[in-house]
């Protein structure tokens, strides 16, 4: 396997630089070793991103896959080279964690389409020279798994002790468990669904229009022409981030507190705090994620549809599924709400297939699974712990 490592700090450029050359291990693969995409083309030759920590055991039993959400990276649990943040899901994976990296050697790789290392539209294209932009073939949630898949053979992991992931990581983890399901042994999707909802598709446009009415997007050209889409990318991204919330955490944050001012200006400032707020989400997402790439994902979202595949019966995706399940949800997620997490439990059932299922009071919206949010830490501790049991790890 060829692997190289370089620190974004070395190259003086975040966060495009690690689009080639990630701060993390590579797997790279030839020109005889293509992505199939469900595009209809091979991708060749390309490369996946990736982190793992904890070790894996001589039956080779304990690996878990963790899937990332939509603007999420491979960097799970360590320290985030662009922004230098501690990893995005360090309360759920780490030593002593419900995912226990004494116990478990966990895998996290940057999905096809990304921007930290895996291939995607900031990446160069050897064809050309130039990073691929808009000449990168769409993807979707299988390509993304396909290319895990990949990696995993690399690694020499056949089996999979679990899969876990929210939001687009749940949905890779339901791909998984309909494409693999030989190589699952439990599955944990959290605050997803088995499609795309018109409403969550409808968010997107807005949010990839945004982006393409920036004058500095320059026909998805924007990197070439030394120019970044900053503004069409920040408005997309407090529009999306309204919708990882509820109304509920809102007014418990801020209500309709100003902003460092006792009363209106009677301008378009940022006059109330939940304002500020998502000023500063948005003009902080643009330092660490490609615009391409926005797009790209958002739209593999979007294709996301499990059971068109299966005659549009989801029971059909898990037949027979040998894999064992927990599914959770959130009651103030109105992205995800919890009557998709309900249908795929039903269809699991339906198929035969072993089910758990926690619905999670909360009123911190869809982040929640992200946050703290000890009811959702017991409930995956008690179902990995169970299904270590079963597997044979101790």
């Amino acid at each position: 396997m060829n692997e190289h490592v370089l620190r974004a700090e070395d190259s003086g450029v975040a966060p495009l630089a690690e689009a080639d050359r990630p701060s993390s291990p590579v797997a790279e693969f030839g020109a005889d070793e293509p992505l199939r995409l469900d595009a209809g083309l091979n991708l060749a030759p390309w490369q996946i991103a990736y982190q793992s920590y904890g070790e894996l055991n001589a039956e080779r039993s304990n690996a878990v896959l963790v899937c990332h959400a939509l603007t999420g990276d491979q960097h799970v649990a360590s320290q985030n080279p662009v922004t230098g943040k501690p990893g995005w899901w360090e309360t759920l994976v780490g030593p002593g964690r419900p995912v226990d990296t004494d116990r478990f050697f966990v895998v996290c790789a940057n999905v096809i389409g990304g921007c930290m290392g895996t291939t995607g539209p900031a990446s160069t294209n050897p064809a050309t020279g130039k990073p691929y932009a808009l000449d990168f073939p769409l993807v979707t949630i299988r390509d993304m798994v396909r290319a895990q898949a990949m990696l995993l053979d690399r690694l020499g992991i056949e089996s999979l002790f679990a899969v876990i992931g929210g939001s687009m990581g749940g949905m890779q983890v339901l791909q998984w468990a309909a494409s693999y399901p030989n190589r699952v042994f439990a599955a944990m999707p959290i605050a997803t669904s088995a499609r795309h909802s018109a409403q969550n598709i409808a968010f997107h446009e807005v949010g990839r229009q945004a982006v393409m009415a920036d004058p500095d997007w320059r026909r998805g050209r924007y990197i070439e022409e030394g120019a970044r889409p900053r503004k069409g990318l920040a408005v997309a991204r407090m529009g999306a981030h309204i919708t990882y919330l509820s109304e509920g955490a809102l007014h418990r944050k801020f209500g309709r507190s100003y902003q460092d001012r006792a009363a209106p200006t009677f301008s378009f400032d940022a006059d109330f705090q939940i304002e500020s707020y998502l000023r500063y989400q948005g003009m902080s997402f643009v330092e660490r994620f490609d615009a391409n790439s926005y797009l790209y994902v958002t739209r593999a979202m979007d294709y996301f549809d499990l059971a068109a595949d299966y005659d549009g019966v989801l029971a059909k995706a898990f037949k027979g599924s040998s894999t064992r399940f927990c599914v959770m949800s959130f009651t103030s997620d109105w992205l995800f709400p919890t009557v998709e997490s309900r249908a795929v439990v039903h269809a699991l059932n339906a198929g035969g297939a072993q089910v758990g299922f926690v619905e999670i009071e909360s009123d911190k919206g869809h982040d929640a699974f992200l946050l703290q949010e000890p009811e959702m830490f017991a409930a995956a501790r008690g179902f990995i712990d169970a299904a270590a049991i079963a597997r044979g790890i101790r």
